[in-house]
């Protein structure tokens, strides 16, 4: 920990860091060139004037230059802040070009690209959208560099419905991707690409190559983990393949990171060790690394992921052939700053933070568990070293995990301890068979031997994910509890390590903190309060939450309620039980207000209510002008039970009677505190 102190470049990307979350958040600046040269000039011209004068002011006028930088690549990169950005130049009926820049894993009823919005009428233009073609009328699939001329509809990208339901607007908001076509196969035209693209050449020899291993009589499974591994495409995964590896904990396996670029990093360097006798060898043969690393990201797409894997390693490499001391912690810095540059909005990737925590953890925690035994067989010393090193990457992965999956996978360090010893031999294996496969020259028996170990792999890893009683689920962590839990494990490492009373005292602080944050929760969780009624498209799904309990009310089937994604999502989130009844009232009390549920019956007579919320399900057949005038609702709700026509109308007579309407379609789910 004390070499990322010494070491400056630490502090720069912290406060690059809180330039872009602030900017990210609140959005303080839009972008503009004069504002940003002159803001700059000036706060250089503070550091010429400081430097030698005032070192708290040099200190200070520091901080804002990183965090002012932090604050521009993001208003820099956002194509919303440029004249020429789609959405700008968009009128109805515009004829629109669009150009495939990425194949998504496809839906139930539509394939799933992101594409370029190239230009609108006559106008060139910038930004990303999301397409979908619907799968009925479209046979055959988009590929990268694939141009479309069409008249769409360019529509907003719905947010999440239900609470704690994953944010797929924000993830691709993230992405710089706002808005989203729906088309079919007639609606569009393909056209000639006559623009080079990097991407583009990339996708093409990856085709060759999936092209060449389709020869061979690979099974879709082990022709899927083939194209993950050294493709890194995952779309032809089956769900319940994908679903192994993630109950197994082995889900890293299948995305190309930072382990796999790691282990062709080691595997290289020995191979190419005998360079070092030469002059300058160190040196050259870096740069062979560095170019065959880089080669192997091109193959594999350039994704997000392999990129920031190989620009990691791109730094360890350079900084081992200078022979470095302190390497692997400053190439971290270092590669995450640069990153961080050039695509700012990584630090919001799932994939980033776990990359990152994960080699933080093993960097730091790793030696420390490493001394506690040293077998003298080479055989077992290299077992505990892999064993210590799959605990060390989980604890600082750990928290981050329970926040985001709320499951853990006991059984993680018997998947690692069996694949990834092998690992490398997979990855080379299939580097070999790629390279063979596109000449032609790839014999039968390797195709046996090679899908024998894909397929072993997935059967020892379906076998780790069947051990149901091993897989920790439903584990709430929020995110303050999460920041707090890093807080402990950091300092808890640092006590074990010096063993001062310096040391103990922040370890007993961070127990403290623990202790508090986790009072502080169940005093809230104790006196939260809460009618629900959520969104389930043709059907009835509403709740009351009574502190630590939430009783809910359903039309669903009694099998399927356990697994209901919104209830889940919900009391995992909440840190709550719950309860299930088919019995659904037709008027309760909650606190001072009294609800009413009007069902497909359409009955609303009842004496002595007033200004009640009305919950309006299964389409009934009522005038609701009528019952308006009579009850003077405080609120109508219509949940995802109800056709689509009733709703618009029923929007339209409450707009006319100004009373509020909430449809959980639209609006989300309503929930009353």
């Amino acid at each position: 920990m004390k070499k990322l102190f010494t070491y400056t470049p630490f502090y720069y990307l912290l406060f690059l860091i809180i330039g872009i979350i602030i900017q990210f958040q609140w959005n303080l600046w839009t972008f503009s060139f004069e504002a940003l040269f002159t803001i700059f000039l000036f706060l250089i011209i503070l550091l010429f004037i400081f430097k030698q004068r005032l070192k708290i002011a040099f200190s200070i006028t520091t901080i804002l230059v990183f965090i002012l930088v932090g604050i521009s690549i993001i208003a820099i990169q956002n194509p919303k802040n440029y004249n020429n950005y789609y959405f700008n130049n968009y009128q109805k009926e515009s004829n629109v070009i669009l150009t495939v820049k990425k194949v998504l894993k496809p839906g139930n009823y539509y394939n799933k690209y992101v594409a370029n919005v190239t230009q609108v009428s006559l106008e060139e233009t910038t930004g990303k959208i999301l397409l979908n073609i619907q799968k009925d009328s479209a046979h055959i699939s988009l590929q990268v560099g694939n141009q479309l001329f069409l008249k769409p509809e360019f529509k907003e990208l719905i947010p999440p419905l239900n609470p704690y339901q994953f944010n797929y607007k924000d993830y691709l908001a993230k992405q710089h991707i706002y808005h989203q076509i729906f088309t079919n196969k007639s609606q569009f035209k393909k056209t000639n690409n006559s623009r080079f693209s990097l991407i583009e050449l990339s996708a093409t020899v990856r085709r060759k190559i999936q092209t060449s291993l389709k020869k061979y009589n690979f099974s879709k499974n082990e022709y899927a983990v083939i194209n993950a591994l050294l493709l890194g495409q995952r779309q032809e995964i089956s769900k319940q393949l994908l679903q192994d590896y993630t109950n197994a904990g082995a889900i890293h396996i299948l995305a190309i990171s930072g382990l796999h670029i790691g282990i062709l990093l080691l595997i290289l360097s020995f191979l190419f060790k005998p360079i070092e006798r030469f002059k300058y060898g160190r040196i050259l043969k870096s740069i062979l690394i560095i170019l065959l690393l880089w080669m192997f990201a091109f193959i594999a797409g350039l994704s997000a992921s392999v990129v920031r894997a190989v620009t990691m390693f791109t730094f360890v490499a350079i900084g081992s052939s200078f022979k470095k001391k302190k390497i692997i912690e400053h190439s971290l810095i270092s590669s995450m700053f640069l990153l961080l540059l050039i695509k700012p909005l990584f630090l919001f990737d799932v994939g980033f933070q776990l990359s990152y925590l994960a080699v933080f953890g093993i960097i730091w925690v790793q030696p420390f568990l490493y001394k506690f035994w040293k077998p003298k067989l080479w055989l077992v010393d290299n077992f505990w070293r892999l064993f210590t090193v799959s605990v060390a990457a989980q604890a600082g992965i750990l928290p981050i995990s329970l926040y985001y999956f709320h499951q853990f996978p006991a059984l993680f360090i018997l998947s690692n301890l069996i694949i990834i010893p092998f690992l490398g031999g997979i990855l080379i294996g299939g580097i070999i068979v790629i390279i063979l496969s596109l000449f032609n020259s790839l014999p039968q028996f390797i195709v046996d031997v090679y899908s024998w170990v894909i397929s072993l792999m997935n059967k020892t890893v379906g076998w780790v994910s069947s051990q149901e009683e091993f897989l920790f689920k439903e584990i709430s962590m929020s995110f303050i509890e999460m920041i707090v839990w890093y807080i402990f494990i950091v300092l808890a490492f640092q006590f074990l390590i010096h063993k001062r009373i310096k040391q103990l005292k922040f370890f007993l602080i961070s127990i403290i903190l623990v202790q508090s944050v986790y009072i502080s929760e169940v005093f809230q969780r104790n006196n939260k309060e809460e009618f629900i009624v959520f969104h389930k498209s043709r059907k009835n799904l509403f709740g009351i939450r009574n502190s630590k309990e939430l009783t809910v009310y359903h039309n669903l089937d009694s099998s399927r309620i356990n697994s209901e994604k919104s209830i889940i999502g919900y009391k995992v989130n909440e840190n709550i039980k719950s309860k299930s009844s088919l019995k659904k009232p037709t008027l309760l009390k909650f606190k001072s207000d009294t609800i009413l549920i009007v069902d497909s019956l359409g009955i609303y007579q009842f004496k002595n209510i007033k200004n009640p919320i009305v919950i309006l399900q299964n389409s009934p057949k009522i005038n609701l002008n009528r019952l308006i005038k009579k009850l003077n609702p405080k609120q109508i709700v219509a949940d995802g039970s109800n056709y689509k026509s009733y709703i618009n109308k029923w929007r339209m007579t409450c707009v006319k009677r100004k009373t509020p309407f909430h449809y959980t379609g639209q609006n989300g789910a309503y929930i009353l505190n």
